[in-house]
Formats: structure tokens, sequence, C-alpha cells
């Protein structure tokens, strides 16, 4: 049974943005070319702290596959990869959420 991922708070979503933001840009900065390694340690980087931060989502995955392929670098995959994740972490939240269960409730 896969673990419960944290629940979202503001700082943890704004955390998430930080990091998917400043890779991206760490990133764009680099160039197409970028630096040796570099990208793909960035990459590894932004996938383990977003993962530590949100919790796993299997999205994470295509978006740390992509980030290997020349070029793609240059989009801001992380930042959308956050919003995305976050968004259906907000709903799913959404939908988990139900009433106390301590008393008789009245549905008028």
């Amino acid at each position: 049974m896969p673990a419960q991922p944290p629940a979202l708070t503001r700082n943890r979503i704004l955390l998430a943005f930080a990091i998917g933001a400043t890779t991206d840009v760490l990133q764009f900065m680099a160039g197409p070319v970028g630096w040796v390694f570099a990208d793909e340690l960035l990459d590894i980087a932004a996938m383990i702290l977003t993962w530590q931060v949100l919790g796993f989502h299997p999205l994470l995955l295509p978006t740390f596959a992509l980030e290997l392929l020349p070029v793609t670098d240059l989009l801001p995959t992380w930042t959308g990869c956050v919003a995305v994740v976050v968004a259906l972490r907000k709903r799913q939240q959404g939908l988990s959420q139900r009433p106390p269960h301590d008393g008789t409730i009245i549905d008028v």
C-alpha cells in the first residue's frame, strides 16, 4: 500500500514552486548544451526535493525522463510538473475530506 502523501500547506506549495522554478532558471541559464552532468544533477535534485515536499507522484518520472532529452531543459518542465501535481493533490484532498463522524449529522 503506497504511503499517503503529505497534506498540502501553503509553505509546501511555495517551496515546491521555488524548487521547480529555480531548477528551470538554472537550466535555462546553462543553455541548450549545459554543463557536463550539471543538468542531470539538477534534475535529480529537483525530483528528490519535490518528492520530499509534495510526496511521490507518477508525473515526476516522465518529467525527469523528458529533461534528459536535449533542448527540453530550456522548457519550464519542473515548474509545470509542480503546478500539475499541486492541482491534482488539491483536488484529491478536496474529494477525500468528509464530515466528522463524532455525532449525528442532520442534513437539512
